[in-house]
């Protein structure tokens, strides 16, 4: 059996050498042939040409190069492509992701699971984003049509039908968290402890943090929309009680001036809510308009490999 091992990098020229020997020491004693298939995205130091090196000295090192960065969700939609495993892992190539992880899926694999996912723990995170992430699964789980899990990210084994049925999902905008889950097929999840990067920072600041669990949350959903809709019905509800209050007491106690400071605060909390409205459709809109534009997902600009599997376009738009 052929193992695909899929490493996104970008800026990663201190620790590749010693990842690719960790990696392929680890390997070498699972008894299986293997491929490493690295997704330069854009990066701006030495990562390319460190990866040419590895490429030119063993024979199982693939590359893919960006002509800029365009994301992970880029770089690994990139790997799976390159992938020619009957078994693809994802995993980074900071070392947070521990290769010695990689035996015990294959174990799992072998009974018969067409996803192993490492799910890890937060031991060691700061108590702030500990409780964020939770509050941010709490709710995202309550709107999505998926199921998103606390720890699972990206570190994980995929099948061949898997890899296959991603490849399948033609979105511009891709959220992987919730390609996976939707995709299906029998999943395991297993525990680890959460490693310690061994060079450098990490790139996910958050400002990106924030707009990638935006994603998530507009990716499998339409009930933003539908929560506009149910809010503009409670605003319509609170405008006409409110208004048979002012009459009510009008016709009780007399007319009477309306207060300055009530309505000053009831135009701004109203014209606040429009504007938050607005905000959630052009989100929808926007990514209606990339999707419609139909770019790639990313160009390519130096690789030692060609793809061994290209997302379909759909029917609808084949031209011909």
């Amino acid at each position: 059996m052929l193992i695909s091992l899929v490493v996104p990098c970008f800026n990663e020229e201190e620790i590749l050498e010693r990842f690719h020997e960790r990696v392929t020491d680890e390997m070498a004693g699972l008894g299986h042939e293997f491929q490493l298939v690295f997704v330069d995205d854009g990066s701006a130091d030495r990562t390319l040409v460190i990866l040419q090196e590895l490429a030119a000295a063993d024979p199982r090192v693939r590359y893919v190069s960006f002509s800029r960065n365009f994301g992970k969700e880029a770089a690994m939609l990139a790997g799976l492509q390159h992938a020619e495993g009957d078994a693809v892992v994802i995993m980074d190539a900071d070392l947070q992701h521990p290769p010695e992880l990689v035996g015990r899926m294959l174990e799992e694999h072998a009974q018969g699971y067409d996803q192993v996912i490492a799910r890890r723990t937060r031991k060691g995170d700061r108590v702030t984003r500990t409780l964020s992430a939770r509050a941010y699964y709490w709710l995202i789980n309550r709107l999505v049509d998926v199921e998103l899990v606390d720890g699972v990210g990206d570190f994980r084994l995929l099948s061949r039908r898997t890899v296959d049925a991603v490849l399948e999902l033609t979105e511009y905008n891709r959220f992987s968290k919730g390609l996976f889950a939707w995709v299906g097929f029998r999943t395991t999840t297993f525990s680890y402890e959460n490693a310690v990067r061994e060079q450098g920072s990490s790139a996910w600041t958050f400002g990106k943090l924030l707009n990638y669990g935006l994603d998530g949350l507009l990716s499998f959903n339409n009930k933003p929309l539908r929560a506009a809709l149910y809010l503009g019905m409670l605003l319509l509800s609170v405008a006409f009680a409110y208004a048979a209050w002012i009459v009510g007491v009008a016709l009780v106690q007399g007319v009477d001036t309306p207060g300055y400071v009530t309505l000053i605060v009831v135009v701004t909390a109203l014209a606040g809510v429009q504007m938050v409205m607005v905000g959630v459709v052009g989100e929808y809109v926007g990514r209606i308009y990339y999707e419609v534009k139909r770019r790639p997902h990313f160009l390519v600009k130096a690789t030692n490999t060609e793809a061994s599997r290209q997302i379909r376009e759909p029917q609808e738009f084949v031209r011909r």
